[in-house]
């Protein structure tokens, strides 16, 4: 048993009654298959395979693979801590008529806060912050479908995936400190800036 039991908000249990009310197989099933770009394996596996590509590239990309991995791996293990610490029952454990509309079960029935899926994205989307605004955008896009995901599929609150997302940007801007991620690109717009 978790040291904090976390509650729902009445907007949570909203959502997921409206979910539960309105879904169905085909809808359930398409968000399952798109909840795998945010999973801690996946992420995990392609990190550490840019990780060592970038070992034969310039300064610049291994800095930036140094970064990716280590917050990938960060954002993997947190959640495992915070699940140890924090217990809430999945929306799919509460809301019988969604199963009756194809909504699966998720995971262990107590482990909804936080989303670690979220978490990934959050971080992730941190680290975009470096991208063009065209790649930026993009990748905000893809992250922002994969965090709905685990809404849709009741394997978390809107609330978990709120704090999964903060949570992961906290973690990602903390590590910047530590790895130099993006301070070169910092550093050459504040050159290029007139003064």
């Amino acid at each position: 048993m978790a040291l904090f039991r976390v509650r729902p908000t009445q907007t949570d249990i909203e959502i997921a009654d409206a979910i539960s009310r309105h879904t169905n197989p085909k809808v359930e099933t398409a968000s399952q298959v798109l909840s795998w770009g945010a999973d801690e394996h996946l992420l995990c596996a392609l990190a550490a395979g840019w990780w060592l590509y970038c070992r034969h590239r310039d300064a610049q990309h291994r800095t930036d693979s140094n970064h990716i991995l280590l917050t990938t791996v960060a954002v993997t293990l947190l959640p495992h801590l915070l699940k140890s610490i924090f217990d809430q029952k999945r929306p799919d454990r509460m809301v019988v008529r969604g199963h009756l509309h194809g909504v699966p079960f998720s995971g262990k029935p107590l482990d909804a806060f936080p989303s670690g899926h979220a978490m990934h994205v959050g971080a992730l989307a941190s680290a975009a912050m470096v991208l063009s605004p065209a790649k930026r955008n993009l990748a905000w896009s893809i992250g922002a479908g994969l965090a709905l995901t685990r809404i849709v599929l009741l394997a978390h609150w809107a609330s978990d995936v709120v704090a999964g997302l903060a949570i992961g940007v906290a973690v990602e801007r903390l590590l910047r400190r530590w790895t130099g991620f993006g301070l070169s690109r910092r550093n050459a717009r504040r050159v290029r800036m007139p003064s």
